[in-house]
């Protein structure tokens, strides 16, 4: 597994040095924008529309709109001057029960194993977690983004989840046609929680599988193996220095055969020279007339 970051994990007075790897990955299958025509797939590029050119990185600075059309412009060291100061540190603040915490504030998965000569610590944390049912809350910089998180014990394993902040939780106020009181009828109600509790199972997580990914990776291989019109090849990009090259090697070999070498005229690597300057579009080098030295006359 790759490490994404190196840090540690502090709690008290304890410093529990960490590396960091993504505990997910994302299985979708990504599709790419092709050109049909040819077949060649389309990029993107960082054009300018209003210059109507791409952009240089040194060109680029980052913005925000704070109203339509205008933008506040912040320069690399403006923004690691307002960063966190301790970006190597997940700073654990409380200690709390999981079942208080709502899913709707997680964000993503990451496990942590102990870095250095740090197993001891970390054992230790691993446990105390384990035995008192609690996980910890902490704030944590990834990538110049401050989080939340959540710290908590997997089996053998400190496990991390980003959490969004309260205010990046959408009220439910917001949602439309939701009921401002609940009225079932008592029956309905007995005969849904029946079905609930027959429906009822332990977690097993490798029974659910994704089939609309299984489908389409089907439906890829079905048109692999027909080779239908849907499988197309990119063109090769063309080789301009290829194709001067081979122009220029004709040209020698031209010029070679029709070189008056005998008569005392150009020699054919001469004339091969000469044509693949042309081929190149330098023109042949000018002959100069040969420098006499001027010689002085009695009186």
């Amino acid at each position: 597994m790759h490490t994404v970051w190196k840090g540690a994990i502090s709690f008290g007075l304890v410093h529990v040095p960490v590396k960091m790897f993504t505990a997910t990955e994302d299985k979708d299958i990504h599709l790419r924008m092709i050109h049909k025509p040819c077949g060649t797939p389309i990029s993107y590029s960082r054009t300018c529309p209003h210059c109507q050119k791409d952009a240089e990185w040194e060109e680029i600075a980052k913005g925000y709109e704070y109203e339509k059309g205008r933008f506040v412009l912040f320069d690399g060291d403006e923004l690691d001057a307002i960063k966190p100061e301790n970006t190597r540190a997940i700073q654990i603040l409380d200690f709390v029960d999981l079942t208080e915490i709502d899913p709707v504030y997680f964000q993503k998965a990451y496990y942590l194993s102990p870095d250095q000569a740090g197993a001891g610590a970390y054992n230790l944390l691993l446990e105390a977690m384990r035995q008192s049912g609690k996980i910890g809350i902490a704030k944590v910089a990834i990538r110049s983004k401050s989080s939340l998180a959540a710290i908590r014990a997997v089996e053998n394993c400190i496990c991390m989840e980003t959490m969004y902040y309260p205010d990046e939780i959408r009220p439910l106020q917001l949602v439309p046609n939701l009921p401002a009181r609940t009225t079932v009828n008592e029956r309905e109600l007995a005969m849904a929680r029946m079905l609930i509790d027959q429906l009822s199972t332990p977690f097993e997580p490798e029974k659910y599988t994704d089939d609309y990914r299984t489908a389409l990776q089907e439906a890829i291989q079905r048109k692999i193996s027909g080779q239908g019109t849907d499988v197309v090849t990119a063109p090769a990009a063309e080789r301009t220095n290829v194709i001067d090259l081979m122009a220029a090697l004709q040209a020698s070999l031209e010029a070679v055969k029709s070189s008056p070498a005998a008569n005392g005229g150009t020699t054919g690597a001469k004339a091969g020279e000469e044509a693949g300057a042309a081929a190149s579009g330098r023109g042949p080098k000018k002959s100069r007339a040969p420098r006499t030295r001027k010689t002085e006359t009695a009186p």
